[in-house]
Parts: C-alpha cells; structure tokens; sequence
C-alpha cells in the first residue's frame, strides 16, 4: 500500500464514523436486550467490522474520483438502510425483512405515519454522512490514496478476518445461531443489521428457489401415502364437542416426568395431579415433543398443521409466506374467532407473519399486558399475572373461538423470585433442575386459578381445555443430575427419548368420559384429533398426525432426527430397544444397528424417512397452493 505520511485513506475514517454512529443507533435507541459482558462486546464490535468490510471495497477502485464517489454514496446508501429500519422499529420493534418489503400490508403502518416517527434529533444521524461528503469532495489531495495489489490484498483478508472473527464470538454466545435462526433480534446485534440482510437475503432466496422449481407433481403420493396411515374408523368421541370452544395452553418446557412426581416429599403439580384423575379429563402419560430447533414454534407448526418441523432453522421463520390449511384457518370455516395469547415480543419466532399464514384473526402480544418488574421475571409476565390479564379478553369474544395461550414463566434458566416459591429447589449439581420444580409448580397454580376464573366467567362449560407441554426443559447437559433424580445409574438414548414426553391433558367439562390414554402419541396427532372432537371433518385433508382416540392408529411417532417410538421398539441413538424394557434388541447378535437383517426397527425406520421427505417436499415445495381444501373462499 502506497500511502503518503499526510494521507488518512478516507475509508478507514468512514469505517470510524458509520462505526460509531452505528453502534449508538443499536445500544441507545433500539432496544436490544443485553444479558452479559460478551454480548455487550459482540454489539460493539459488529459495527465495526460491518463497516470494515463495505467500506474497504473502495481500494479496488483504480481512479481517486471514483474511491470517493463509492465512499460517499455507500456511507449514503447504508444510513438509509440504518434509518428505513429505525422507522420501522418505531412501529413495530423489528427489523426489516425481505418478505415484508413486497407486503404492502405489513408496511402500511409505517407509510401512513411517517412523518410522527421522524424525530427532531434525528438529523444528527447523517452527521458522520455529511463529513463523508466533505472529505470526499473539498480534501480530496489529502485523503487520496493509491493502492497497491498487497495493499489491496491486506484490505481484502483483513475484512475477511474480522468478519470470521465476529462470527465466531456471535457462535460462541449462541450456538447454531445461523442454523436456529429463530430472532431477528438475535442476529442484529450479534453479526449486525447489514451482515442480517445479507443472510436474509440468501435464505429468501434459497427458500424462493425450491419453492419457484417444485410443482404438484410430488402430491399424488403424498396423498397415497397419507391415506393409507390416517385413521379410517371414527371415534366414539367424534362431535363430542361440537360447537364448543377451545382454549389451548401451550405450558413452556413442561415435561411429563413431574406429574404424578414428588420433590423434597411435595406434589410438583398438585393441581395438574387432579385432573389426572378427573372423570372429564383424557390423560395421554405417553404423549411426545416432536420439536427440532424451532422448539416453541415447532410445537405450534406440529399442532397447527399435522406437519412435522424441518431439520434446519425454524419452520416459523423460514417458510412463513407458505400456504397452509392450518387448524386457525379450518376453525376459521366453522364460525371460529381465532386468537393467540403470549406476552412477548410479536417478531420473536416470526409469529406475527406466521399466525396469519394460519388463519389467526389477532394475536395479543407483549403490548395487550401491563408488564411491570413486580410481574414479570425472565422472559416476561408471570403466569399468574398473564391469565388473569387475559380472562378479560376472553369474554368479550363472540363464541365460538379457539384461543391459544402460550406461557413464559417455565423458561430456562427457571428463574422464579423468593415469594413466589411454594416448594423448595432441588439439590444436585445442576442449578437448572433445581430451580426447574419450583417454576412447574408455580405455573401449576397458575393453571389451577385459570379454571376458577374460566368458571367464575361462564366460559368453562362451553369449551374444551387443552393443555400441553410444548418440549422438554431439562437438556442432555443435565444428565448428571436428571439420573440422581430418577434414580438411574445413567441417562441412555432410550432414556433420553423417554424423556420428550410430555403431558397432554383434554378436558372436556360435562362429559365424564375421561380417562388415563396409554397408546404412543405425538404432537402430530393433536390437530385431526381436536377437528374430530368437534365433529369437523376431514377426508380432503393432508396431514400425517392420527386421531388420538381412533383405535385404527399407524402405530408409531417419530422425531426429526429419524428416531422413533412405536408400540413395542424404540429407536434412538442409532440402536433399537425393547419399549417395555428398555433393553437393546440383539437379534441375530447384531447389537441393534438398524440395517442389519432381523432387526426389528427397520421397516417403521423407511417408513419414517419417507414420512419426513414427504412433509419436507409440502414446506419447502409450499405445495399446499396447488390444493384445493374445498374451502368456502
């Protein structure tokens, strides 16, 4: 690199300024939620980089005019981007994406008011833009620079570096942050706002390309497939509540282990314990979490859509323009006023997209609670707080209506405050199943006081009550202290599976039909089941999920990784166990490994990959649109 001991080459002075300027913007007026010192370091460095790598690209320029006519317009073109997103988060605390640049419905806030969201401050932003200019134009002689290959070179792999070196620290705070992709949020402030639409960009792109070269070639088997695993004989239980609403509660990472469970000597859910035994409730003890990396998400896409989740990023995120014939939209054709309750953030998980894709008529986020630091710790509201503020609602609603919940409380790391304890933690080496048992209880009691408030409202006798854990809580990480509290010598991967069960609770007040449900069930089979209680068909439909109370079922669930529990075997970690025993199958001495002959997990094992494909090829094809559900529309 040739350059004069006068000389500053402008770039790197741009790379300070929008540096700067950037950084602000993302710690003082968006509202990024920082947890610890390497997140605080992570936002103060990706500005830098961001700026680095676009900046530097004007060494590559052979003619002084032309480095600076690059710089100025690029430092121009990248606070626009800055300030279109700053407006945009002043509506809707959220960034831009791709989709929602050609949804003129989701931009229209933002268009019809946008001379309240300019604030009188905000000239100073284009501060470091007008010195830009300046620079470029009136010191030219002072700042030009004549760049040599190796300067080029060093500019080039110094760029390259820091970017690798941002994204590591970005993957050591949030492993598979590239893969979960599951915030918006997360991705800003750890790679930046312009490294986030550059991965936007790609995804939209991958996800427009499969889409745009699938066609309905693929769904004649899918729909022979499907046929031949749904149920053919219809319930005693079909139509059993036809008419009725259904209130849904999505309980954060409960899992099954706790009920009917004791810690220290004490009931963990006392109140869920009950309905076990209540002669209008159908318990399922052997329901699973089918999730993937969408967690929370997953479990709504599977229950939503009789569809299983992908095995990379979040169904939610990725695939949230899809046409879907989605339980919401179904109801939605019966008379069904469709709601979502979660206070939290609508972007997170792409939920306000995705919910209407399923035919949600509202969702009441974050902003339809009074949040104050007394009622809420974690992730947001308190159980407890979230219900009682949410009754309200519930009875201004026309019936009937199919209203979601989806609880916070019951979040890792299980924080819960000291007065709000009514058990104690547990003792083993792992502070996150100790605190685990106090949460579940509280969010127990909250279940409990939603019924009486349910009752006291009149709203109880009219619908059906569904609660279910959404995925598990206690990860492998724990499986130390998970062995101490089961009494097990160690956690094996047929335990491990054991362990994604997760409660499933169907109250059905006045029917005094309930009853402990023993058979292997799954997410996948929530959707067919809820539409045939209500009496709703559905013969056209393409999903891969059973009636949970038909008696001619497929026999078997699966999971995303290729696993699976059938009635009698277990397939997990590459081995197949006795389900009865937990025992590894040896037939023919072949220790279990899955393409041996005689081992008894191999034929339910094509037939879940086939499964899979067949799921992936409708989501990533988005061959719904070639459907006609016979809708009224």
């Amino acid at each position: 690199m040739d350059v004069k001991r006068k000389n500053i080459p402008l770039f790197l002075t741009s790379t300070i300024l929008f540096g700067i300027k950037t950084y602000i913007i993302y710690r003082f007026i968006f509202n990024l939620e920082l947890k610890n010192a390497m997140q605080e370091l992570i936002l103060f460095i990706n500005p830098f980089v961001s700026a680095f790598l676009i900046f530097s690209m004007s060494v590559w320029f052979k003619n002084h005019s032309a480095q600076m006519k690059f710089l100025r317009y690029t430092s121009l073109i990248g606070m626009l981007i800055l300030y279109f997103n700053l407006l945009f988060y002043r509506v809707n605390t959220d960034f831009i994406t791709i989709p929602q640049l050609f949804q003129a419905g989701n931009m229209g806030d933002l268009g019809s008011s946008i001379l309240t969201l300019i604030k009188v401050y905000d000239f100073l932003l284009f501060v470091d833009v007008i010195i830009i200019w300046y620079l470029s134009k009136k010191k030219r002689d002072m700042i030009a620079v004549n760049y040599h290959k190796s300067g080029k070179v060093f500019a080039l792999a110094m760029s390259l570096l820091l970017l690798a070196g941002n994204f590591f620290l970005a993957e050591m705070e949030r492993p598979q942050l590239f893969t979960r992709t599951f915030d918006r949020e997360y991705l800003v402030k750890n790679i930046g706002i312009f490294n986030y639409h550059m991965y936007d960009a790609i995804m939209q792109s991958k996800v427009k390309t499969q889409r745009v070269f699938a066609d309905e070639s693929k769904l004649p088997d899918i729909k022979e497939y499907v046929n031949e695993i749904q149920s053919k004989n219809q319930s005693d239980l079909y139509g059993i509540a036809e008419g009725k609403n259904v209130i849904f509660i999505s309980v954060e990472s409960l899992q099954n282990f706790v009920i009917n469970n004791e810690v220290n000597r004490e009931e963990i859910t006392p109140f869920l314990n009950s309905l076990v035994e209540n002669e209008d409730t159908f318990y399922f003890e052997n329901f699973y979490s089918q999730v993937a990396q969408g967690r929370t998400s997953d479990s709504e896409f599977l229950v939503e859509n009789s569809l299983y989740p992908l095995s990379s990023g979040a169904v939610f995120f990725t695939h949230g323009q899809n046409e879907y014939n989605a339980l919401p939209e179904q109801l939605k054709e019966k008379g069904y006023y469709n709601t979502v309750f979660h206070a939290n953030n609508k972007s997170f998980w792409n939920r306000d997209q995705m919910y209407k894709s399923l035919g949600y008529d509202y969702y009441y986020g974050e902003k339809a609670y009074e949040v104050t630091e007394n009622n809420s710790i974690g992730w947001g509201l308190k159980d407890k707080a979230f219900f009682e503020q949410s009754i309200k609602y519930l009875q201004s609603f026309e019936q009937p209506f199919y209203s979601k919940f989806i609880t916070l409380t019951n979040h890792f790391p299980f924080n819960l405050d000291e007065e709000d304890r009514t058990i104690e933690p547990y003792d083993s080496n792992s502070n996150t199943l100790n605190n685990y048992f106090p949460t579940v209880r509280y969010t127990d009691e909250a279940l409990e006081q939603f019924f009486k408030q349910l009752k006291d409202t009149g709203i109880y006798e009219d619908s059906i009550i569904v609660i279910m854990g959404d995925h598990f809580g206690i990860s492998e990480n724990h499986n130390k202290a998970m062995s101490q509290y089961l009494g097990n010598e160690k956690i094996t991967p047929y335990d491990h599976l054991q362990l994604q069960r997760v409660p499933l609770f169907i109250h059905i007040p006045g029917s005094g039909k309930g009853k402990v449900m023993s058979d292997v069930s799954g997410q996948i089979d929530v959707k067919p089941t809820l539409l045939h209680l209500l009496g709703i068909e559905t013969e056209n439909d393409i999903y891969f999920g059973n009636d949970l109370f038909s008696d001619d079922r497929k026999g078997y669930i699966l999971f995303r990784n290729g696993d699976f529990v059938s009635e009698n075997y277990v397939s997990a970690g590459g081995s197949c166990y006795n389900r009865e025993t937990g025992a590894p199958v040896d037939e023919n001495n072949n220790s279990g490994v899955e393409d041996k002959v005689g081992n008894p997990c191999t034929p339910i094992k094509k037939r879940v990959m086939k499964e899979l494909q067949y799921s992936d090829d409708i989501i990533y094809g988005d061959l719904f649109r070639f459907v006609n559900f016979g809708r009224s529309n």
